[in-house]
């Protein structure tokens, strides 16, 4: 519910902080007095239009906070988890409105966009009034409602759920016959590519492995010559390695008589020995990996060759021909086998659509049947409203040809305001107080179902008296006991329902340079001098003064 709403440099409003408790709050006032500015600024923190006139005159800019208390699983708690954004219990909503027409919307004191902000809004706060487009008119949500009244949200959130399941399986359906039909038409240039590819089997990497042989293989070729001279040089005839060796040996028989003298040249030149023994092994080693079988390299040659003119042919790297491959054989078998599994999906689509009907006629049933009960319940509440006549009636038309999320039911409500004159959509048909009234007695039965948890009627009991004025407090007051309410209403028999009566004056200021909005809460006497004024007008009498006690008395009894 809202609990707070403070304003700040707004038209006619500098500084005003409202605390508002559960029940009915009634704001009243003298014509001009401020009441469509406040609900203009309450407005606009629900996300509602901005507009650069709304900034008082000579500030830079105007800000509305409203705060609201909102319980646990509330949708607007979903909405912030959507967006990131904190949610601490107490939901706070700001709006700025900036003199040059821009305006920053906040909830949490975190920065949002104002569709945000107007989502969470409209989960928050209901304002009804005889021209407001977010009041019950609006066909879109009608379906929403009835659901709501018949406890039906299960059923819509499981066919939801069969919706999604037949929206897959016809996907699945529509794509393989896709596919079928497209391979079919390529069907003789698949066989072709598949064998094609079959036969030269490429593989991943092969094209850089076949390079870098080929390369390998001809550079070897150009060094062949040098690496045998070398090994000549170092293992053949004349190699030091035999000398070198005799030497040594001597050396060693003089080793006994002069060690000092004769080791470290032994020593030296047996590294030296081992040296071009390991010199040898390599180069060895280097010429076998030189050498080379010509028809090897002839045979390397012809594989890049086709494997290269395939790549041309099918515009794919060499590397993707193996991929390439495994999708025509894929396309091949899917022509192949493409027969079975489309009788598969085609009846698994055809489940999913018996599922998705069955449980959408089925739905669209109990919605036919609640609509019975919801007709009955708000045409008994029309003739206290002083509309006897008139007749509510919701309008549902099913159509299995055209199903959706929520079933094949489009549904609106309607109204004939005469016997004899023809129905139609509430909006279409209804006056203005008509419309007013119709609204409450839909929202009466609707209290405890499919209502946001704050209310706001604004002057619904334009142009009605005596009775009928009487008949729209009793209900603003029963309505009351389920959610929170707000009514901006001239009627005293309505005020005199209140559990919160808050006027709205205009102050001079500045010797009568200005005017500014104030808001005083009313108790006791001040009650029954503000009803009286509202019965009397300018000049309040005994007489009112007693009709308006008579009225206090009446409403708490």
């Amino acid at each position: 519910m809202l609990a707070r709403l403070s304003i700040r440099d707004i038209v006619l409003i500098e500084r005003l902080d409202i605390e508002f408790s559960r029940g009915l709050a009634v704001l009243t006032g003298e014509t001009g007095a401020g009441k469509s500015i406040l609900l203009d600024a309450f407005a606009l923190a629900l996300g509602g239009r901005g507009d650069a006139g709304l900034v008082r005159h000579g500030a830079e800019q105007g800000q509305v906070t409203a705060t609201f208390d909102v319980p646990k699983g509330h949708p607007a708690t979903k909405i912030l988890s959507e967006n990131g954004l904190d949610d601490s219990g107490e939901m706070i909503l700001r709006r700025v409105q900036l003199a040059d027409g821009r305006t920053r919307a906040f909830i949490n004191d975190q920065s949002v966009s104002v569709q945000t902000l107007k989502a969470v809004g409209a989960t928050l706060v209901e304002i009804h009034g005889q021209h407001d487009e977010r009041a019950l008119v609006d066909a879109s949500t009608h379906r929403q409602l009835l659901d709501a009244f018949a406890g039906l949200e299960k059923e819509v959130a499981a066919l939801e759920t069969l919706w999604d399941a037949r929206r897959t399986a016809n996907t699945a359906l529509d794509a393989h016959r896709a596919s079928m039909e497209r391979a079919a038409r390529e069907a003789d240039y698949l066989r072709h590519a598949a064998d094609e590819l079959k036969t030269l089997k490429p593989k991943d990497g092969e094209e850089t492995t076949l390079a870098e042989r080929r390369t390998t293989m001809m550079q070897g070729e150009k060094i062949a010559s040098d690496l045998r001279e070398a090994q000549e040089a170092v293992g053949g005839p004349h190699s030091p390695v035999p000398a070198l060796a005799a030497a040594v040996r001597r050396l060693e028989r003089r080793a006994a008589n002069s060690p000092a003298l004769v080791e470290p040249a032994v020593k030296a030149i047996d590294i030296a020995i081992n040296a071009l023994e390991e010199a040898d092994q390599h180069l060895s080693a280097a010429l076998v990996a030189a050498d080379f079988d010509p028809a090897e390299l002839e045979r390397i040659e012809e594989r890049l060759f086709a494997l290269r003119a395939a790549s041309r042919k099918y515009s794919t790297p060499v590397d993707g021909l193996a991929a390439l491959a495994a999708k025509f054989v894929s396309d091949v078998a899917l022509i192949d086998a493409g027969a079975d599994q489309l009788k598969k999906l085609e009846a698994a689509a055809a489940e999913a659509d018996q599922r998705y009907g069955a449980a959408a006629a089925k739905l669209s049933a109990a919605r036919s049947k609640s609509a019975e009960k919801l007709n009955k319940a708000v045409n008994a509440e029309l003739a206290p409203l002083k509309l006897e006549r008139a007749k509510f009636m919701t309008q549902i038309e099913s159509d299995a040809n055209t199903p959706g999320p929520h079933g094949i039911d489009r549904i609106e409500f309607w109204v004939q305001t005469n016997p004899g004159t023809k129905p139609g959509p509430l909006m279409k048909v209804a006056s203005g107080g008509e419309l007013s009234r119709f609204l409450l007695a839909l929202k009466v039965v609707l209290a405890d179902r499919g209502s946001a948890p704050t209310l706001v009627f604004d002057e619904i009991d334009t142009g009605v008296g005596g009775a009928v004025a009487d008949a729209i407090g009793s209900r603003l007051s029963r309505l009351a006991g389920q959610v929170q309410v707000m009514a901006v209403t001239h009627a005293p028999q309505v005020a005199a329902r209140a559990d919160q009566h808050l006027l709205i004056s205009k102050d001079a200021l500045d010797k009568g340079k200005r005017v500014a909005t104030r808001v005083n809460a009313l108790a006791a006497d001040h009650r029954r001098e503000e009803i009286a004024r509202m019965l009397a007008g300018a000049e309040i009498t005994a007489e009112a003064r007693a009709a308006a006690e008579r009225l206090l008395r009446a409403a708490t009894a």
